[in-house]
């Protein structure tokens, strides 16, 4: 059982809307190292751990944290996309791919590089997604939960997640 307080521990409204930034924020939400994959990760090693009770507690009590961490970026992403004037998210649509294409650079690129994400707009209703910073979705085989302790400390030293 999660027990939510109705309000941030830390929280400093940004001082105007920058969906650009938004975006790239977006990966630590739903990246394969983001947010989401970090506090299933360590949940689900708990659940399943067999071994020495204070170790379950100790990767519960992380996996526990980790969903503040999902809230507090997802907040601010939700905040960084309010109100962000109609001009800003214009600037997405505009016709800068075709002068990749014309030019030769790479359009991805381009598109990450000028682009608000459009699946903010479109699908989140201005807020987090789920997902990474280009809309793939955040998917369970992100996480490793292997049931051996060791192999799961491991694999969290390696991603950077104790």
């Amino acid at each position: 059982m999660f027990l939510h307080q109705k309000r941030l521990q830390y929280f400093t409204p940004p001082d105007k809307p920058d969906p650009l930034f938004a975006k790239k924020m977006q990966e630590l939400v739903g990246g394969a190292f983001g947010e989401m994959t970090v506090m299933m990760q360590y949940l689900f090693q708990g659940w399943n751990c067999r071994g020495p009770a204070k170790y379950r507690d100790m990767l519960l009590d992380i996996g526990t944290e980790e969903i503040g961490h999902v809230e507090m970026v997802a907040t601010m992403i939700a905040y960084l996309l309010d109100k962000a004037p109609l001009k800003v998210q214009e600037e997405g649509a505009k016709d800068g791919i075709v002068g990749a294409v014309m030019g030769g650079n790479n359009v991805r690129d381009e598109i990450m590089a000028a682009a608000m994400n459009p699946q903010h707009g479109i699908v989140s209703g201005l807020g987090a997604m789920p997902a990474d910073s280009v809309g793939f979705p955040w998917n369970g085989r992100f996480i490793i939960a292997s049931g051996n302790l060791l192999a799961d400390f491991r694999s969290n030293l390696h991603a950077g997640r104790c």
